[in-house]
């Protein structure tokens, strides 16, 4: 049986009157890839700093399990194209706390940047200016920032938003090739799911700062909260 690693009991939060989250339970085993969606001020991006500890709740609890979690932003992407650090910079960026007081690059830091672009498809990129690639590609980049330091959990804020239709279809295999292959627990919130429904094992659907109680199936392996 699979280890409970994200576990919301209860959870409210809002301010003052205005309740943005109302008594949110949901829990996510090790090695599921999960989407929560909801429209445009439903609470679902709430729902996630609240997750990453960026805000803290009114009331209930949140329990983690996994303490190496990554997190992307929507605020990390599409880097002007005057911006002049290298794709090996930005990875590296990731890696300081491990580099001593000097912050060089030793072999062992440049291999696996080398691994961790690999995996995103990236390879031959590492001397490239960040700034100078397509959205689809920074987005790569910056999912190997992530990896560089081995997480156990993924939480993403709207990771397809800005991006083309190519980019998106790119996106999401890489997303299952993670969760597949590299068994990555991973939380992304998202206004829509075409596309990718059938690779995800839950769905949790907010609205009006509420995860229903009905369940529907849309295939064998994945249910949707509605």
């Amino acid at each position: 049986m699979s280890e409970v690693v994200v576990k919301v009991k209860n959870l409210k939060f809002g301010y003052g009157k205005n309740d943005i989250l109302k008594d949110i339970s949901l829990e996510i085993n090790e090695g599921e890839y999960v989407g929560i969606i909801g429209g445009n001020g439903s609470g679902k991006s709430t729902l996630l700093k609240l997750l990453i500890g960026v805000m803290q709740p009114n009331s209930g609890t949140i329990s983690i399990s996994k303490k190496n979690i990554g997190y992307l932003s929507q605020q990390v992407r599409n880097f002007n194209t005057e911006f002049p650090a290298t794709v090996e910079e930005v990875i590296a960026a990731n890696l300081y706390s491990k580099m001593g007081f000097l912050k060089i690059l030793n072999k062992n830091h440049k291999k696996k940047i080398d691994e961790v672009l690999k995996i995103v498809n990236m390879q031959g990129y590492k001397d490239k200016l960040i700034g100078k690639l397509s959205g689809g590609q920074q987005q790569r980049v910056f999912i190997a920032k992530l990896l560089v330091n081995e997480p156990d959990i993924i939480f993403m804020d709207e990771p397809i938003v800005g991006l083309d239709d190519e980019s998106i279809k790119s996106f999401y295999s890489l997303m299952n090739k993670l969760n597949k292959e590299l068994r990555l627990t991973i939380v992304m919130i998202t206004h829509d799911v075409r596309g990718v429904e059938k690779s995800l094992d839950k769905i949790f659907c907010i609205e009006d700062g509420k995860i229903q109680n009905k369940k529907l199936k849309i295939r064998a392996q994945v249910q949707v909260q509605i």
